[in-house]
């Protein structure tokens, strides 16, 4: 049910003039005042720029001189299909709410929640900061190779002085200039940008004229050194005008060595080089937190910037192959300045791109660093990237970003990071890709882009795409980053984050697990597959947290539900007191680390409430088949709270998160003599209510004194060994035959075994007792009972006891069940029958404890392991409620002083011996 503190109520729908508001403005860095960018300004220029970076002046060649005009034109048609389809999830989520600032970043996080989110995020920030140092680093030797003192070129003015600590100063004042420009803000980064795209435009514009207007001329080559450190003969390349004959020869693939490298070129090598120089489809969407309207702007201007760039690149494939021989492309990849009809606006226009990546990547990772830093999912470390102008500049994330620009700066060549820093666009891109497929396949109501050109197999086939390429470009970096993206969720999970994004996780479990609710059908139950599903109605957890964490490992895996009843009347209150609750037991949940749903329920009296949960608690096929209660004893209640450090508290009351302590939200336990809200009557017949709806029985008495180490969750074989001690017969009915192979002695054999399955009770020694008649032959039955263990492929000793002497010599073998119970036979005789049952368990358990005879600690002096928990047989409640007192008190003397006790009664079947 809808909050009423929901988001939504704290927009303005209008303002005072009745003009309505755009909810777009909120979330950014400083609010919608810094809001200012325009669609052109802020996602198609950066975008573009991005995308073309160096590669548009000096890639063109190297791609189309190898690969040829079809492989050429098949790799950029692959590479843009792949960078298309994640364009379609960015623009289906932009436009499917507000966007705030932080870019990819905010539209991963928000949806695939902080753990994979925040981790991908900084994998993002890198990204962009090393993606800065590799645009100046590339952007200094451009400048090197015309005005380095110890270039080779022929043309330049060879003036500036070369060396590592020359180059490391080159970089480091252009990131100066670069950081200057994105300090003071976004205004003046989108102003330097648009005069850097005027520029790399005029640039460009020259090149294509120049194709047109320039003759066929011979252009010579830079002499390349030979095998033995002697030059090779000085080659000549030929631009040859449009020529039908030279785009013949250009169409088919000549890969060679790469003149730079020496490496050997192949497909995969020249794809991976055309697809680092197009991965810039981000840059608009970091400007998220400075777009005047977000939802509309990164979806247009990003696909106008797409659009554009590979109209650009596929027009430059063309008019290469048509014009310039091999040679000239494969052994001068700057041919455009020795073909260009002004050459120093080529060296403009590389430059201009290298100056405007560097600028992009360092503002984008700015903005990436704020988000993070205002999410406070790294804590302290990122603190300073809050700090934001007064105008709304976050100058605090771009002074740390330049800092570690700087850093990087320091490793001088960066080609191998170069393939690392495009793996961690590609992870970011697919997470893109993830979210969106997550929303789709959830099937949100609140998932309803504006954008509608896309579908779940453009998601899927974008992150498929993606992580193929990741593979492709580097296959070392692309698991690097994998295991980092892990290694980053996992401390992020450890670390906690917020809980109130709207996860799709949680939408995607929900769609699915209301598909295999609908499919569990109960109809095709099988006693081979029955698993204990529990319903453990609590009145105060502060007394039951050992019978809560006992009855966790008692479920095997099945359906384990915290009952609470609220005694009330709904028509007599102003609100349900009930719904306020289960923020509580929740948290207690969470806390004691059981595996728990919680149901809890309004009603006049504990045991209509107990009905209604028995009845309505689960849903389909995962209903709860076992009731569970603690013992109805004149015990004085443990505040376990007080001794469970699970459970401790700050002395000021609050627990993490600043939410109350779960001492405060639930009572203190109930006095010795105060007035229960349960009475004997009413407990017996919540039992006997149980029975009639087929529901198994547990009641247990005196958990409280079971060591912490038997109800932990992964102490197996480190304590010491114990028993755990089944009577699977009704002790209250002595003469009743072979009454351990009924359902319920089945079922108690069954629950024994399960607990023993538990890691915490791996140790433990099953013990079955087998209760002989006084005319019994010893040893027949025992054998019987062994079959039968052996055919359920349960490992327990078997002990004989001798049951029933002077319990009705003479009366007939076989009585009718509950003659003792029901009070056929005298008050005094049953309790008499409970006393003597209850002394002949004591004393099988003293066997081994090595003390004095009588009590729970006593024993015949043998020595050996304890016993630790004790299963009983649960008679049926009397038919009679009048009995129903004098029931409860049989029961309390046939349970006393035997410690850890579980009576149980089971109405269904639950083993089998089939395969």
């Amino acid at each position: 049910m809808a909050s009423e503190n929901s988001p939504l109520l704290a927009y303005r729908l209008l303002g005072d003039e009745g003009v309505a508001f755009s909810a777009n403005g909120a979330g950014g860095p400083g609010g919608a005042s810094a809001r200012k960018l325009s669609t052109f300004l802020g996602v198609v220029v950066p975008t573009v720029l991005s995308m073309f970076s160096i590669v548009v002046f000096l890639r063109i060649g190297f791609v189309v001189g190898h690969a040829g005009l079809l492989q050429a034109l098949a790799m950029l048609l692959v590479a843009y299909f792949i960078l298309a389809l994640t364009v379609l999830s960015v623009c289906a989520i932009a436009t499917n709410g507000a966007v705030r600032g932080g870019g990819a970043y905010f539209m991963i996080s928000r949806t695939l929640g902080p753990e994979v989110g925040g981790s991908i995020g900084l994998m993002f920030y890198l990204a962009n900061v090393c993606g800065c140092a590799v645009s100046l680093l590339g952007l200094v030797e451009a400048v090197l190779d015309v005005f380095g003192a110890d270039s080779t070129g022929s043309s330049g003015l060879h003036v500036l002085p070369q060396g590592y600590g020359w180059s490391l100063l080159y970089g480091s004042l252009l990131l100066g200039l670069v950081g200057g420009v994105c300090t003071l803000g976004a205004g003046l980064y989108a102003r330097a940008s648009f005069l850097t795209f005027l520029l790399v435009s005029g640039s460009l514009a020259s090149v294509l004229v120049s194709f047109v207007a320039v003759g066929p001329r011979s252009i010579p080559l830079t002499p390349r050194p030979g095998p033995n450190g002697s030059s090779l003969p000085p080659q000549v390349g030929h631009f040859t005008g449009f020529n039908s004959s030279t785009l013949k020869a250009n169409l088919g693939a000549g890969y060679a060595k790469d003149y730079t490298t020496g490496a050997m070129m192949t497909f995969a090598s020249v794809f991976a080089v055309l697809f680092n120089g197009c991965t810039g489809i981000m840059a608009g969407a970091n400007m998220s937190g400075e777009l005047k309207d977000p939802s509309r702007a990164i979806p247009l201007g990003t696909i106008v910037a797409v659009t554009y760039t590979f109209f650009i690149y596929t027009l430059l494939f063309f008019l290469s192959s048509f014009t310039c021989d091999r040679t000239l492309l494969q052994e001068d990849y700057g041919f455009f300045r020795a073909i260009s009809l002004w050459p120093p606006l080529v060296l403009i226009g590389i430059y201009a791109t290298s100056l405007s990546a560097s600028m992009s990547s360092l503002i984008g990772a700015s903005r990436i660093l704020h988000a993070l830093a205002q999410d406070d999912l790294f804590g302290v470390i990122l603190a300073p990237a809050k700090v934001v102008s007064r105008t709304g500049n976050p100058w605090g994330a771009v002074l740390y970003s330049w800092g570690l620009v700087q850093l990087v700066l320091l490793a001088g060549k960066l080609n191998t990071l170069a393939a690392v820093v495009t793996v961690f666009y590609l992870v970011a891109y697919a997470a893109v890709d993830l979210s969106c497929l997550s929303l789709e396949w959830a099937s949100a109501p609140n998932f309803r882009p504006t954008f509608s050109l896309f579908s779940w197999h453009t998601c899927l086939l974008g992150v498929a795409s993606c992580l193929l390429m990741m593979f492709l470009i580097s296959p070392g970096a692309a698991g690097g980053s994998l295991l980092l993206m892990g290694l980053l969720s996992a401390l992020l999970t450890a670390r906690g984050g917020p809980s109130s994004w709207g996860y799709v996780s949680q939408a995607l479990l929900f769609h699915q697990v209301r598909k295999y609710l609908l499919r569990l059908d109960v109809r095709k139950d099988h006693v081979k597959f029955w698993r204990p599903q529990l319903l453990l109605l609590v009145g105060n957890p502060r007394g039951a947290l050992p019978l809560l964490r006992l009855a966790n490992q008692l479920k095997k895996g099945g359906l384990y539900v915290l009952g609470h009843v609220t005694l009330g009347d709904l028509d007599c209150l102003p609100s349900d007191p009930v719904q306020p609750q289960y923020g509580a037991w929740l948290s207690l949940v969470d806390r004691a680390q059981v595996k728990a749903f919680v149901d809890l329920t309004l009603s006049p009296s504990v045991r209509q409430g107990a009905q209604h949960l028995l009845r309505i608690s689960g849903l389909g096929g995962m209903k709860p088949n076992t009731l569970v209660l603690g013992f109805y004893d004149d015990a004085a209640p443990q505040d376990h709270f007080l001794t469970d450090p699970a459970f401790s508290e700050a002395a000021d009351g609050t627990q993490e998160g600043g939410s109350p302590a779960l001492s405060i939200q639930f009572p203190p336990p109930r006095a010795p003599g105060s007035p229960r809200a349960l009475s004997p009557q009413d407990y017996v017949a919540t039992v006997a209510d149980a029975l009639k709806m087929n529901k198994n029985v547990v009641l247990a008495r005196a958990c409280g004194a079971l060591p912490p180490e038997r109800l932990s969750r992964g102490s197996g074989g480190t304590s010491q060994p114990h028993h755990v001690d089944v009577w699977p017969l009704n002790l209250l009915r002595p003469r009743g035959g072979p009454g351990y192979v009924d359902v319920c002695g089945l079922f108690l054999l069954q629950m024994a075994t399960i607990l023993g399955m538990v890691p915490a009770w791996h140790s433990a020694r099953l013990r079955i007792f087998l209760c002989l008649g006084p005319r019994e032959a010893p040893g027949a039955a025992e054998g019987r009972l062994r079959a039968l263990l052996s055919q359920l492929r349960i490992r327990a000793e078997v002990q004989e006891v001798v049951w029933g002497e002077g319990a009705g010599a003479g009366e007939p073998e076989e009585e009718e069940e509950g003659d003792f119970v029901n009070g056929r036979r005298g008050d005094a005789e049953a309790e008499a029958l409970a006393s003597s049952a209850n002394a002949l368990v004591r004393a099988q358990q003293g066997r081994g404890r090595g003390g004095g005879p009588g009590g729970p600690e006593g024993g015949d002096g043998e020595g050996g392991p304890a016993t630790a928990l004790t299963f009983l047989y649960l008679p049926r409640p009397p038919a009679d409620p009048a009995r129903y007192t004098r029931y409860l008190a049989l029961l309390e003397t046939l349970t006393r002083d035997l410690g850890p006790t579980l009576l149980i009664h089971g109405v269904t079947p639950v083993t089998c011996t089939d395969l």
